[in-house]
């Protein structure tokens, strides 16, 4: 089997993101903290890797990639403002299953941009060893991403400094709530 190249691994991330905002509509009560937890991980995990590694990638590469990742960025920013609000506010605040529903439409909508937008102009602008280069790069960032949203550090150089001590804090804080018995 061939590896994977970065598009190909982005493009069926976000088919896996759209099926975890299906498997949190569709849980029973008792499971939603669950789904909304992995959904949680895989969009923190997935934005911080395109930051870290595609996206700097696209601002050298495409003609206005600056342009091009300045509005992915404010997309990211904003999808992820608002599931922090959702996570502070929890699963059983009442107005949860509007602010789902309002992250699932940015997020989908930030997904359809960065398909057409960024991703079809970078599969023209690189060879496929460049994307199976990066491929693995963003395998290598998303195991060292932050498994929480933390609106604020849509840059690479942001990523890398702050990431490790956030990766440190979101997993302790994990292990303290399991350990308590909490979500």
């Amino acid at each position: 089997m061939a590896e994977q190249d970065v598009i190909e691994l982005l493009v069926a991330q976000h088919g896996r993101i759209r099926d975890l905002f299906d498997e949190v509509e569709q849980a029973p009560p008792d499971k939603v903290a669950d789904a909304f937890d992995r959904l949680t991980r895989m969009l923190s995990v997935h934005e911080t890797a395109e930051e870290e590694i595609v996206h700097p990638y696209a601002r050298r590469k495409l003609d206005n990639g600056h342009g091009v990742v300045a509005d992915r960025l404010t997309e990211e920013n904003r999808a992820k403002r608002l599931l922090l609000d959702l996570h502070k506010s929890g699963v059983d605040h009442p107005q949860f299953w509007d602010g789902l529903a309002a992250l699932r439409t940015a997020v989908s909508a930030h997904a359809r941009s960065e398909e057409r937008y960024e991703f079809a102009r970078l599969r023209a602008r690189t060879s496929a060893v460049e994307r199976r280069a990066m491929a693995a790069a963003v395998r290598a960032a998303e195991a060292l991403a932050p498994v929480r949203p933390h609106p604020g550090t849509e840059s690479a150089t942001r990523n890398l400094v702050m990431g490790p001590p956030l990766v440190v804090m979101d997993r302790a804080r994990e292990l303290i709530r399991k350990a308590l018995g909490k979500r």
